[in-house]
């Protein structure tokens, strides 16, 4: 529980730091604000918690409100943090609501002061008629977006229900093993020695020699072995790429958007030597992916550059291996990303397939024949997994499709005409991924 002399001053960064998701700042970003406040872990889950749940609690408030759009957005970000908090913390609601009372003062909204302790109450009060109300719409009752809503339950509707549930759960952390360092029974006697639990993620296919699941989170820096390079925060889903690839030593191998470079580095860390080139358009996020590299005691050509432009990358020799882990709406990851549902729009698809296009096509122009392509994303929506392969394959004559082993993914993976889709829970407990590999025609057929 918050303490109760901190409850308004948390409550009051956390309602700045939603009111910058409100106004298209990605949470990332807005929290990183308050990494140095000795309230950053309250403020980080209250935050994080009202925008997961924010299509629930959105309308909850409306329906107290007579003009709810005429709200400076900070308050209605402090009302959506408080009703977050009266809802599903274990906190005094009172307390909450008082509180947020004293938080309007310290976001110079003190003239909102009134109607924040009377929505607030009233919340109190009828808190179960206006909830039973508010779920009585499915989108709404499971807090996303109408437009993301339809499109899951168009694409998954056996496995909505499930999707939507796990799209709402506190995202698991999960570690990728350096083998050149240590086993996973190793590591799990490190990990006891240090308090910790961690156990091996058995049903993750082709990533379950190297994942290992740490219960509870703790921060990173507190991993043991991670800053001599032993392990890396990387889901199981993502894990999957390196071995998919399936690049041998001595193998030319491009990662074309690569940042922040836990894939390049998953590739060399399982085979070595490789030639390895990763690209990445955003020169800032490029400095991420040699900080995990020299972390890691590894090496790779890095080059800030646009992929859809070989001239800006490319010597002209074809690559034998090449993975696209394409820019996307991120629909598998909303669970560590619960931005994503209020930053996102359905128009939004449409664009990001186009560009994973542009991207493919450019990538597999410098992909020397027999060579491989490996196409990702943390997507699981069709327009941009199997339509865009679909696509592909059709302007590309001599892309071949590759299928990927049944056995190197986790039970429940679903198998497409192109490539095959991971949803975000499941048995393996894995984010969600889609993957599809083509391989370049030695000669036109």
């Amino acid at each position: 529980m918050t303490p109760p002399h901190s409850t308004s001053s948390v409550l009051a960064e956390a309602a700045r730091a939603v009111a910058a998701v409100l106004g298209g700042q990605s949470a990332d970003v807005a929290l990183a604000a308050y990494d140095a406040s000795p309230r950053r872990a309250a403020v980080r889950a209250i935050a994080l918690g009202t925008v997961r749940w924010y299509w629930r609690l959105r309308p909850a408030l409306e329906s107290l409100l007579k003009r709810p759009g005429a709200l400076e957005r900070e308050v209605l970000a402090l009302l959506l943090c408080a009703a977050h908090q009266i809802e599903y913390s274990r906190n005094a609601p009172q307390l909450t609501v008082n509180g947020a009372v004293d938080a309007v003062r310290l976001l110079r909204e003190g003239a909102a002061a009134g109607l924040v302790n009377a929505v607030l109450r009233r919340l109190v009060t009828e808190r179960e008629r206006i909830f039973t109300r508010v779920d009585a719409d499915p989108a709404r009752r499971s807090a996303h977006p109408r437009w993301l809503f339809e499109a899951l339950q168009a694409a998954w509707p056996q496995q909505l229900a499930a999707l939507l549930e796990a799209n709402n759960a506190h995202p698991p952390l999960t570690v990728r093993l350096n083998p050149q360092h240590c086993s996973a029974e190793h590591y799990l006697e490190v990990l006891a020695a240090a308090g910790l639990a961690g156990r091996r993620l058995e049903a993750a296919g082709a990533a379950a020699a190297t994942a290992v699941r740490i219960e509870p989170p703790v921060p990173v820096a507190e991993l043991p072995g991670f800053a001599d390079g032993w392990v890396s925060v990387q889901d199981a889903a993502a894990q999957l790429a390196a071995p998919l690839l399936a690049a041998t030593p001595g193998m030319r191998v491009l990662d074309a958007c690569a940042a922040p470079g836990s894939k390049t580095a998953h590739l060399l860390e399982r085979t070595a030597p490789l030639e390895a080139t990763a690209v990445d358009i955003d020169p800032v996020r490029l400095e991420r992916i040699a900080e995990t590299l020299q972390r890691l005691r590894l090496r790779a050509r890095l080059v800030a550059a646009d992929v859809r432009d070989p001239r800006t990358f490319w010597d002209g020799r074809g690559f034998e291996r090449i993975l696209v882990d394409a820019p996307c709406s991120g629909t598998g990851v909303i669970r560590r990303h619960p931005d994503i549902k209020l930053l996102r729009r359905s128009e939004d698809i449409a664009g990001f397939a186009v560009t994973q296009l542009e991207i493919l096509r450019a990538a597999f122009a410098v992909l020397a024949p027999g060579g491989r392509l490996l196409y990702s994303t943390c997507s699981v929506l069709p327009a941009e997994n199997e339509a865009v392969m679909a696509r592909l394959r059709a302007a590309e004559p001599s892309a071949q499709r590759v299928p990927l082993p049944p056995e190197a993914f986790p039970a429940g993976a679903v198998v497409g005409v192109h490539g095959v889709q991971l949803l975000c829970g499941g048995a393996a407990e894995t984010d969600g991924f889609y993957y599809a590999c083509v391989e370049k025609a030695t000669s036109e057929t």
